[in-house]
């Protein structure tokens, strides 16, 4: 029987996935074999060390200690793509409401006296809220993944013109990606020529400040900046600067800064980018899905920190094997695994950075002094037996 702590709310249809004769489910659990998790931040509390996964009902892992779960062997998976489409129509109602000045023009009705003349005080305030469209003007959109090229697709049918950066684009991406959107050889590139900024990228070292100052020299005078990924991609500086010189027309964004409230040209959005039914429900279907290929087969799909590994069963049982990625790790491992009189039937390795994963089925039970022998391997992180 595993048992899964649940941190959130996980759609019922999700959970339902998990068998009752397999799985306990609740959000008090003592020595848990995995975490299911939305926006939870597990930095602020020690994870069990019985914890064997962490799935997240979403994209982004920034509240989950990742680094710290890579050096215990524990595998943290994500949902790409599973709310992207919920992410893409905010991003494009974002661009409505900053072009059509939607958000001033509801205030003032909202705002509006309801007795005398209605009409007389709609039609003589309404050149207040005059916009433009959005067709024909140049969207730039820096991350063509899951979000970046629908983002881009939606834009395009709408008329735009599209321009879009990503050097780390996957292939599924460029065969899903119009091939009307045009591809900016770099990020200064793209900035110069964009209306309309949207950044689809994670954050990270790299990506921290994406927008910069030097961003703000090259863009548009009145860009439009759409922030639907992460707060830290947009430098405060560089924000604030650009608003107060009008380099920066409007800024659209999923995340609240106490300091910006009160601007007229910032719309913020209470982080609404994935809150919709049908995004929660496929992100839960999907981590739920990959949760248990790894508890009950050891597969490793959708990991942001393990390696793809994928393997048939075969064998009396299957041990699952993360470790630092060295030289002779799997002669050791060989070795061990002789000196038992175990017999290995088949054997999948793979590594991603410092990090590698290893399923071997075996044709024997495997006894507790062979996983103790692997385990004093020095380099191993973690050892898991399935189906002994």
């Amino acid at each position: 029987m595993f048992k899964i702590q649940t941190l959130n709310n996980i759609s019922r249809n999700g959970l339902d996935r998990l068998p009752a004769n397999l799985y306990s489910v609740a959000n008090e659990v003592a020595a848990p074999d995995a975490v299911l998790v939305r926006s939870a931040d597990m930095h602020k509390a020690p994870i069990a060390a019985s914890v064997k996964a962490i799935a997240r009902a979403g994209a982004g892992t920034n509240n989950i200690p990742v680094a710290e779960m890579s050096a215990r062997g524990v595998p943290v998976f994500n949902a790409p793509g599973a709310n992207a489409n919920a992410v893409k129509e905010l991003v494009v109602a974002g661009m409505l409401l900053a072009a059509r000045n939607i958000a001033d023009a509801l205030g003032f009705v909202r705002g509006l006296d309801a007795s005398g003349d209605l009409h007389h005080k709609v039609e003589a305030e309404k050149k207040r809220f005059v916009g433009t469209e959005l067709a024909g003007k140049t969207l730039g959109v820096v991350g063509l993944g899951a979000i970046g090229v629908k983002v881009a697709n939606a834009a395009y049918a709408l008329g735009m013109r599209v321009i879009g950066f990503d050097p780390h684009m996957t292939v599924d991406g460029a065969w899903q990606l119009s091939a009307e959107v045009a591809k900016a050889g770099s990020l200064a590139e793209l900035f110069a020529a964009s209306d309309y900024l949207t950044f689809h990228v994670p954050l990270n070292d790299k990506t921290r400040g994406a927008f910069g100052t030097q961003a703000l020299e090259l863009v548009r005078p009145g860009v439009v900046l759409l922030n639907f990924a992460r707060e830290g991609i947009v430098d405060a500086a560089a924000l604030r600067k650009g608003l107060a010189d009008g380099r920066i027309g409007r800024y659209v964004s999923d995340f609240p800064e106490a300091d910006l409230l009160g601007d007229a040209r910032v719309i913020s959005l209470p982080h609404l980018g994935a809150s919709t039914g049908e995004a929660e429900e496929n992100c839960a279907l999907m981590v739920v899905d990959q949760l248990r290929d790894f508890l009950e087969h050891g597969n490793v799909r959708n990991s942001v920190n393990f390696p793809e590994t994928r393997m048939a069963r075969t064998g009396s049982a299957r041990i699952c094997i993360a470790n630092s990625n060295r030289p002779n790790m799997i002669g050791q491992l060989s070795h061990v695994l002789g000196e038992a009189g175990v017999n290995i039937a088949q054997m999948h390795n793979a590594s991603r950075g410092e990090l590698a994963y290893s399923l071997i089925d075996v044709d024997s039970p495997v006894p507790d002094s062979l996983v103790a022998a692997i385990a004093a391997i020095d380099g191993i992180l973690s050892v898991r037996v399935i189906g002994n």
